[in-house]
């Protein structure tokens, strides 16, 4: 079964189409990235996937239950850690991390096991008190994750987790995301850093809500290195660019 589906997920916001058509799927155990530029539709996918966005079209499921009526066991298999995290900037680490597990309703002994395995792997144990406003980028968006994790989801998506991190936190985060993935979690993240798309099993170009190119990064790679006759070697920067250059020039092309 496929943890995470979109089939033909339709949107538009003042006329302006932010996702078209949109249809991928995510295995269990797969780390999947959406790639792309501002304004691709990353943000709108992820949010229409954790049923945060009303579509006009198409279907999205999490774990086989469909969003939009799957109700509480789709919120209890679903982590969401959104571009703007939603924490409590006047809370400490460890009042955060209370805060939520009282929104999952999670047990004093169970909640006390499991915010201690994340403060530890993490790293943040060491500022458990420290307010949620006067960490860092990077440490923000661990608490973040860590918020995320406490009702251990099946399902975990990430919206631009690294933008705005240090490189040290950013290479943190990554690891940690592989932990997770090794454990048997289903990651979909989106990004738009070219570089991060090596980081996945299998990513998706998208340029204004569609999918470019999807498929393992390698497996990308060697494709248009097999086309490029400039000979070089080839990444995902002037995949994406060659790409895109490729969808406008047929979408101004004449029709026959």
């Amino acid at each position: 079964m496929n943890m995470v589906e979109a089939r033909g997920l339709r949107r538009s916001f003042a006329g302006k189409r932010a996702l078209d058509d949109l249809s991928f799927t995510v295995g269990p155990g797969e780390l999947y990235g959406l790639v792309g530029a501002d304004g691709a539709g990353k943000t709108t996918a992820i949010r229409a996937l954790a049923g945060l966005v009303a579509l006009d079209g198409g279907q999205a499921l999490i774990a086989g239950r469909d969003v939009a009526s799957g109700g509480t066991a789709v919120r209890e298999s679903l982590g969401l850690m959104p571009q703007q995290a939603s924490l409590y900037p006047d809370l400490s680490v460890a009042e955060n991390l209370r805060f939520f597990g009282r929104l999952f309703c999670l047990a004093r002994k169970v909640f006390r096991e499991r915010s201690e395995r994340l403060l530890g792997i993490t790293r943040l144990a060491p500022f458990a008190d420290r307010r949620a406003d006067a960490l860092s980028g990077g440490m923000y968006k661990k608490l973040a994750l860590a918020c995320a994790l406490l009702h251990r989801p099946q399902v975990l998506l990430l919206d631009e987790p690294t933008v705005g991190v240090d490189p040290v936190s950013r290479r943190e985060l990554w690891a940690l995301l592989y932990e997770f993935v090794h454990q048997g979690m289903t990651v979909l993240l989106s990004t738009p850093y070219m570089d991060e798309a090596e980081r996945c099993h299998r990513v998706a170009l998208l340029h204004e809500g569609r999918i470019l190119l999807t498929g393992p990064p390698q497996a990308l790679l060697a494709e248009f290195a097999r086309g490029d006759s400039a000979g070089k070697a080839p990444d995902f920067e002037t995949l994406f660019l060659a790409s895109l250059d490729r969808a406008e020039h047929q979408e101004k092309a004449p029709a026959s």
